[in-house]
């Protein structure tokens, strides 16, 4: 049995927002990603009840495996009347299968345990081909339809920030996005590179201490006091230029540019940065794989390949890099790591001219290799 005060939300990234610890997040998210499942984790809930399914068999998304391993308890697929039935503040049981609202009965449905998370997941890896197939297709099929993203010109917006001859880090709330931007921070304080923070990224960079320069995307997770700290705003609009995430902005009484582009805003984050001449840019949380991009309900990554074709010659990507390196690493890993590091080195050999800056960077990745 599990008993607690509720909170409910249709988006679990604004909800994790307003949980208090020991409280049971009551969510309507199908297929919770990882990103989501450690955002819950971190506010310590007690249980997790879903409106939808935490596994609907399109792909093995791996959230409920990490809240089940850490003793939260999910009931899945409850039905969409539950957000209508329970309101923020009522204190429920969990008692099986069903929830109960001052010991009358409220709601239905099934309570996971790890071996009914991995048959899911064992059905939903088996369909991965499937899933694998249609994401190619519609790739490609967008692709041809955004080439103009690396072949037309960009209607660029206006920016205090010059970007010429510098460099750029980019972070957005992607996956070991907390990780990475840690174990990249003497390169932070060394080169000191435009901070450009996507979305929510923008308050990533705020609490790890930093200051945004650039806050760029839909605006529709972000606090209002990143959103208020100083930085560039730009929306990401639909190519027609259409701008819902404008409507905040004014509303808050603080002003924007307008980007319309089709695409992510990860995306076009990196678009601005090398059209107004980045001479690198260092990404922090981007999404890159199938995986990632089913995890955000997206059908395919047209926008993303032909954005990377386009910038790839100066994109250093740090996703993963905290699983990497570790204090323990040995002198093996070490040597292998070093070698590894002199990949983007040699991107920038062909993009910035300053050999000084080139040896700096060097010895900023031999920092990291051995933790100094």
């Amino acid at each position: 049995m599990v008993k607690g005060k509720i909170k409910l939300g249709r988006r679990t990234k604004d909800l994790v927002k307003r949980l208090q610890p020991g409280e049971i997040a009551v969510i309507d998210h199908q297929d919770l990603d990882e990103v989501a499942a450690l955002s819950l984790m971190e506010a310590k809930v007690r249980g997790v009840i879903n409106a939808s399914s935490f596994i609907s068999g399109r792909y093995p998304n791996p959230g409920p495996k990490i809240l089940l391993s850490h003793g939260i308890a999910l009931l899945d697929n409850v039905g969409q009347e539950i957000m209508e039935i329970l309101k923020d503040g009522d204190y429920i049981s969990i008692v099986g299968n069903n929830i109960f609202k001052n010991e009358q009965y409220i709601a239905e449905g099934l309570l996971l345990s790890s071996s009914i998370v991995e048959t899911k997941m064992k059905q939903a890896r088996e369909n991965l081909d499937h899933e694998l197939d249609k994401f190619i297709i519609n790739t490609l099929e967008y692709a041809a339809k955004e080439k103009s993203l690396i072949l037309g010109k960009l209607n660029l917006p206006q920016t205090k920030v010059d970007f010429t001859g510098k460099h750029a880090l980019i972070v957005v709330r992607g996956k070991n996005y907390k990780k990475d931007l840690r174990i990249i921070k003497p390169y932070i304080d060394e080169m000191k590179p435009i901070l450009i923070g996507v979305d929510g990224g923008a308050d990533v960079l705020v609490e790890a201490g930093y200051h945004p320069q650039i806050i760029i995307g839909d605006m529709d997770s972000v606090q209002d006091s990143t959103l208020k700290s100083g930085a560039d705003l730009i929306v990401h609009a639909y190519p027609n230029g259409k701008a819902p995430g404008l409507k905040r902005i004014e509303e808050l009484g603080l002003q924007a540019e307008v980007f319309p582009a089709p695409g992510t805003s990860e995306d076009i984050a990196m678009l601005l940065a090398y059209e107004k001449g980045a001479s690198l840019l260092v990404a922090v949380g981007t999404h890159t794989s199938m995986l990632d991009f089913l995890e955000k309900g997206r059908k395919g990554m047209a926008s993303t390949f032909l954005v990377r074709l386009k910038v790839g010659s100066i994109l250093v990507d740090a996703k993963g890099v905290s699983q990497l390196y570790t204090k323990g690493t040995s002198l093996q890993h070490v040597a292998c790591l070093f070698l590894a590091a002199l990949i983007p080195m040699l991107v920038v050999l062909d993009s910035v001219p300053a050999t000084q800056q080139i040896l700096r960077l060097l010895s900023l990745k031999l920092k990291l290799i051995l933790g100094w």
